[in-house]
C-alpha cells in the first residue's frame, strides 16, 4: 500500500541517547510535490468557483464598475443618487479620514451595483432560456423572433462559458396542467385500445381529473416552486435506488469502443492510455474547465449529473440504496482473475504516465497468485438482490481487512476490469457483436462491480468498453466523458510502433497491493446465491447488434424529415410486422434544458404511426394501385413523423405526459390517496422501449477525415419480459448501429428476427421516396429521392 511505500523511506536508529530519524529525499520530494499540486489544484478550483459563480459577468467587470463609481467623487455628477453619501453616513467615524470614508462608500456602492447587474444579467439570461418556441419551428426555417432570440442569448452567454457557467441561469422545469397531460395520454393509448377499453380508461381519467388530481396538483405545484426540480430526486429514488431487484441488466447499461479501430492490440497499454485520458477528463471537470454542452451551439444543457460521473458508488440498503459521492479519490481497484488490487494513480503530486499505468497493469498480469476464499465470486454480490447484499455488507463487511478492502472499492476512482477473453465486433466472426453486447452487460456476473457508478473493461485484444450503474446519470452524461476518452486515446496520447504507451517509465513507483478478505462460509453461501440469480438473468438475454449501413442520416435529411423519426416509424412497422400487432412505446427524451433535469417518456406509438404502419401492411395488385398506395403511404408517413416531432419537442420542453403522471402518483402515495387511473398508468408495460445514443462532441473527430474512427454506442437490457429493448446510434452520414435485446425465455420474441426486421423496415420507408421507374442504387443517384 501507498502508507508502506513511505514509511520504507524513513531510516531509524536507536542509541543510548534516543533515536536517530533520518528522511529519505525521495519521499521529502514526493511530500513536498503533493503539495504544491493540492494547493495549485485548490487555487484552480476557486477561481473557477469564482468565475462560475459570478457568470456571465467577470471579476474583472467588477473593478470597471469600482473605478466608474470612484471617478464620479471628482464630479458634480452622483450616478448612485445619494447612495454613496448614505453609506457613508452609516461608517463607524473616527477610524477613517473624510476621503478614505468616501472612496469605501463608493467602492461598497459599485459592489452592491455589480451583485445587481450580475442578477439581472442572470435572471434575464433565464428569461431567455424559457422560450422555447424555436424548438418547434420547422427544419432550416427561422422566424425574425427567434434570429432575435438567439442573437440575445450569444449577447448574454458571454465569451467563454465554463462547464457550470449557465447552472443559476437555467429555468426550472415547468408543470403541466393536469388537464393538458390527461388529454395527452388519453390520445396516447386510444390506438391502442378497443372501444370499450377506451371508454372505460376515459371514465377513469375524467374521474380522476374531476376528484384527487387538484389536490395532488396544488400540492406538487408546491414542490414545483420549492424544489430546484419537482422529478428527478424522486426519480432517482423511486425508480432506482428503492428498486430491490438485480441492477445488472434490469438497469445497467454499457457502452462499447469504437467499431472498427483497436489503435493497440496490447491489453496493458490500451488500458494505460484510457485511464489517463480518463483521469485528464476528471481533472477538467473538477476544475469545471469543460465546454458546456450546447444544443445548437448556443442553448445550454444541464451540468448536474457531470459531478458524479468519478468517485462514486451505490451503496446497498435494506429498504433503499444511496448513492454516494467522494472527492478526489486517489486509487482505482482492478479485477483480474478473481483478484482484486488497488491502483495508485498519483506520484509526486501527479498523475502516472500512460506508459507507467501499463507497468502496473502488466504487473497484475504477471500476478500468480490465487484467489482468496470467496475473493472470485464476490462481486455477484452486486449482481443478485439488493436485500441480501445489504445484509451481508452489514454482518461480514464492517469491521477488520473486509471493511477496508470494501471501502477502497467503493472509495476508488471508477472500477477496472482486466478481462481475460477477447472481444469485439469482427465482421468475419458471426454474433460478434452479440457476445461484445453481452460481455459489457453482464460478463461473467462477478467479474464487474454493478455499483460503481462505471466500470472500465479492458480485453485481451486492446478492445475497452463500459458497464454504467443506471442511477446517478443518464447515457449522455457517460457517453460525453468516453468521447472525449477515445479521441485524445487515438489523436493525442497514441502508441509507439509496438504498440506500448509513449513515455518514459519509473519503476520506483510501487506495485499494486492486493485487497485482502476473509470471508466467512455463511457469506460465501449469500455470495453463490447471488452468482446464481444473476447467471439466470444474465443467461435469459438474448442480444443482436444490427448494423445497417444501406443508407443512413444523409439520405433521410435529403427526405426533409427527422432521422430519429424516420427510425421510431421504422421501429413501429418492425413491431407490427415481428409481433401482428401494436404496443406501448417508450422512447426517452432529455430534459437537460432545465435545471437537473434527466428524462421524459415520448410515447411514439401515436395514431398516426398506427395509421401508416396499417397503410404499409396493406396489399395492392396492380401496378398504377400501387403507386396511388406509396403516395398515400409517403403522406401517411410524413404526417407520423410530424407528429413524433411535435410529441419529442413537448417532452424536451417540459410537457410531456409520463414524468407528470408518476410525480401525481408519488404524491397520491404520500397523501395516502388511492387512484385506479395513476394505478393503471404507472402498471402499463413498455413492451417496445428505445433510445437513441446522441454524439454530443463532433468536433473531436473529423469523420469525413477519419471515417472508421466510429463508436458504435451502446444498449440496455430488455424491460419487459416479453418485449424488446432497442438502442441506437446514428454514426456520421451512412451507418446506424442498432443494439437489441429481449429474452430467450419468452416465446413471442427473437433479436435476431427483430433486427431483420428493422432492416427490411427502413428501405421499405426509403423505397417510398423512390420514383418507381427509377432502379438506380441510392449511392449512385441521391438526386432521385425526394
Amino acid at each position: 500500500m501507498a502508507e508502506a511505500h513511505q514509511a520504507v523511506g524513513f531510516e531509524f536508529t536507536v542509541r543510548p541517547d534516543g533515536a536517530d530519524i533520518k528522511l529519505s529525499q525521495e519521499v521529502i520530494k514526493n511530500i513536498y510535490l503533493s503539495g504544491v499540486t493540492a494547493w495549485r489544484k485548490r487555487a484552480i478550483q476557486f477561481k473557477n468557483g469564482v468565475l462560475a459563480g459570478v457568470y456571465p459577468a467577470s471579476p474583472s467587470s467588477w473593478l470597471i464598475v469600482v473605478i466608474a463609481m470612484i471617478s464620479t467623487l471628482y464630479t458634480r455628477v452622483d450616478l448612485s443618487l445619494g447612495m454613496i453619501d448614505l453609506i457613508k453616513e452609516n461608517l463607524p467615524r473616527g477610524y477613517m479620514s473624510v476621503q478614505t470614508g468616501k472612496v469605501l462608500s463608493a467602492i461598497l456602492f459599485a459592489t452592491l451595483l455589480w451583485l445587481f447587474l450580475i442578477y439581472l444579467l442572470r435572471y434575464s439570461l433565464k428569461a431567455l432560456l424559457s422560450y422555447h418556441a424555436w424548438i418547434f419551428e420547422s427544419h432550416g426555417k427561422m422566424s425574425s423572433s427567434t434570429k432575435l432570440w438567439l442573437s440575445l442569448i450569444k449577447m448574454f452567454s458571454g465569451r467563454r462559458p465554463l462547464l457550470y457557467s449557465f447552472q443559476a441561469s437555467l429555468p426550472r422545469l415547468p408543470l403541466p396542467s393536469v388537464d393538458d397531460t390527461i388529454d395527452r395520454y388519453l390520445e396516447s393509448v386510444h390506438a391502442l385500445l378497443d372501444d370499450k377499453r377506451y371508454k372505460q380508461m376515459e371514465t377513469l381519467a375524467n374521474d380522476f381529473r374531476n376528484t384527487s388530481a387538484p389536490q395532488l396538483q396544488r400540492y406538487l405545484l408546491l414542490k414545483s416552486w420549492w424544489a430546484t426540480n419537482y422529478v428527478s430526486d424522486w426519480w432517482e429514488e423511486y425508480i432506482y435506488l428503492r428498486g430491490r431487484s438485480p441492477i445488472m441488466v434490469n438497469s445497467n447499461f454499457y457502452v462499447m469502443d469504437l467499431l472498427y479501430i483497436t489503435p493497440t492490440q496490447r491489453q496493458t497499454a490500451r488500458a494505460g492510455n484510457v485511464v489517463h485520458a480518463m483521469l485528464q477528463y476528471r481533472r477538467k471537470l473538477e476544475r469545471g474547465e469543460h465546454a458546456p454542452v450546447r444544443a445548437l451551439g448556443i442553448v445550454p444543457m444541464c451540468s448536474s449529473q457531470m459531478e458524479r460521473i468519478f468517485n462514486t458508488t451505490r451503496i446497498p440498503g435494506i429498504e433503499t440504496d444511496i448513492v454516494q459521492h467522494l472527492s478526489d479519490r486517489k486509487h482505482l481497484v482492478v479485477y483480474h482473475r478473481g483478484r482484486f488490487f488497488q491502483v495508485w494513480l498519483y506520484t509526486g503530486g501527479r498523475h502516472l504516465l500512460p506508459s507507467e499505468l501499463e507497468m502496473q497493469f502488466q504487473r497484475i498480469l504477471n500476478d500468480t497468485s490465487e484467489p482468496q476464499p470467496g475473493e472470485l465470486k464476490l462481486a455477484a454480490l452486486t449482481a443478485g438482490n439488493r436485500v441480501p447484499w445489504a445484509r451481508a455488507r452489514l454482518k461480514y463487511f464492517s469491521q477488520g481487512v473486509n471493511k477496508a478492502s470494501l471501502q477502497a472499492v467503493e472509495s476508488s476512482a471508477f472500477f477496472l476490469t482486466l478481462d481475460d477473453e477477447a472481444q469485439g465486433y469482427d465482421p468475419a466472426k458471426t454474433g460478434s457483436l452479440d457476445g461484445y453486447a453481452k460481455s459489457l452487460l453482464h460478463g461473467k456476473c462477478y467479474d464487474r462491480w454493478f455499483d460503481k457508478s462505471f466500470t472500465l473493461i479492458s480485453y485481451t485484444n486492446g478492445k475497452m468498453g463500459i458497464n454504467t450503474e443506471h442511477s446517478w446519470a443518464d447515457a449522455p452524461i457517460i457517453g460525453h466523458m468516453w468521447e472525449y476518452v477515445l479521441a485524445t486515446d487515438c489523436f493525442h496520447l497514441g502508441y509507439t510502433e509496438e504498440g506500448h504507451c509513449k513515455g518514459d517509465i519509473n519503476k520506483g513507483i510501487p506495485p499494486p497491493a492486493r485487497l485482502e478478505w476473509q470471508i466467512p462460509k455463511e457469506c460465501r453461501e449469500t455470495i453463490e446465491t447471488s452468482y446464481v440469480l444473476a447467471k439466470q438473468i444474465a443467461d435469459d438475454v438474448d442480444f443482436h447488434g444490427c448494423l445497417f449501413s444501406e443508407f443512413g442520416k444523409g439520405l433521410i435529411k435529403k427526405c426533409r424529415t427527422s432521422p430519429d423519426a424516420f427510425i421510431q416509424l421504422a421501429l413501429q412497422l418492425a413491431q407490427f410486422r415481428d409481433q401482428g400487432g401494436f404496443c406501448l412505446t417508450y422512447e426517452s427524451s432529455m430534459t437537460r434544458m432545465f435545471r437537473e433535469g434527466r428524462t421524459e417518456t415520448v410515447r411514439s406509438c401515436t395514431s398516426e404511426a398506427v395509421a401508416f404502419v396499417r397503410a404499409m401492411e396493406e396489399e395492392d395488385k396492380t401496378v398504377s394501385n400501387n403507386e396511388c398506395a406509396n403516395g398515400t403511404r409517403l403522406e401517411l408517413f410524413r404526417k407520423a413523423a410530424d407528429k413524433h416531432q411535435n410529441m419529442y419537442r413537448l417532452a424536451m420542453t417540459g410537457s410531456g405526459i409520463d414524468r407528470h403522471l408518476f410525480c401525481l402518483y408519488i404524491m397520491s402515495k404520500y397523501l395516502r390517496m388511492d387512484s385506479p387511473f395513476l394505478k393503471q398508468v404507472l402498471s402499463e408495460p413498455w413492451k417496445l422501449s428505445t433510445s437513441q445514443t446522441p454524439q454530443q462532441q463532433l468536433n473531436l473527430v473529423d469523420i469525413n477525415k477519419f471515417p472508421r474512427y466510429v463508436g458504435a454506442g451502446g444498449g440496455f437490457g430488455p424491460v419487459a419480459d416479453d418485449g424488446y429493448g432497442v438502442s441506437y446510434i446514428i454514426v456520421g452520414e451512412d451507418l446506424i448501429t442498432f443494439h437489441i435485446s429481449s429474452k430467450f425465455s419468452s416465446s413471442e420474441t427473437d433479436s435476431f428476427r427483430f433486427g431483420q426486421n428493422i432492416r427490411k423496415a427502413m428501405l421499405d420507408i426509403q423505397s417510398l421516396f423512390k420514383p418507381t421507374n427509377h432502379k438506380t442504387d441510392h449511392r449512385q443517384a441521391t438526386g432521385s429521392f425526394c
